[in-house]
């Protein structure tokens, strides 16, 4: 993986594509580590993340992780997802943040010199161009490793690298290795809940 110390990086992370390729790998992510480990190798300018809400009147689990997240060095993007039933009458969460993040990473990229786009997403391709033109390096992290993979093909040739999430993320991940006892163990960042396909 090749970062420079000096370059001017923000960090752009879908928040439910990262999750679901962190769970297909069987780990979760860290996320104090995970900035930390980018700090330590590059000029962090931003770290944004992206994340469609479930706004009901019971408890959302996702608000432990965007507090967390929040108060924490992250610049937290989010908006209401909206909850249907499709034909077989099963319930579907629907949130896209694709547009979200392209207008950041647009109105960004005259201020950057290297965007890390955490995404296998094939509809970030003409994203990765645009940026490309004004003089921006982009670094995908996403899985091939996944089954079925998550990073698509003409994502991964228009990046100017591609990183193997499976590949880095001994660098931040939580794993629980002991088993649990009458106390739980403490963590650092909140779990992130189950997201459903409907919501990548």
């Amino acid at each position: 993986m090749h970062f420079l110390p000096t370059e001017r990086t923000a960090l752009f992370i879908d928040g439910a594509n990262l999750y679901s390729a962190s769970r297909n790998l069987g780990f979760d992510v860290d996320y104090r580590n995970l900035l930390t480990y980018f700090r330590s190798k590059t000029n962090v300018l931003r770290a944004y993340y992206y994340s469609a809400v479930l706004e009901t009147e019971e408890y959302s689990p996702l608000k432990p992780l965007t507090d967390w997240l929040a108060y924490n060095g992250y610049t937290l993007v989010t908006k209401p997802a909206r909850e249907f039933t499709d034909a077989t009458g099963r319930r579907r969460v629907k949130g896209n943040m694709d547009i979200e993040l392209a207008i950041d990473m647009l109105e960004l990229a005259d201020k950057i010199d290297h965007a890390v786009l955490f995404s296998g997403d094939s509809d970030f391709r003409r994203l990765v161009e645009a940026v490309q033109r004004r003089g921006v390096r982009v670094s995908v992290i996403s899985s091939i490793r996944t089954s079925p993979p998550m990073a698509a093909d003409e994502l991964r040739r228009q990046a100017d690298q591609f990183v193997e999430l499976a590949d880095i993320a001994a660098d931040f991940t939580r794993r629980q290795t002991e088993p649990r006892t009458t106390r739980p163990p403490l963590r650092q960042t909140p779990a992130e809940p189950f997201a459903e396909p409907d919501a990548i």
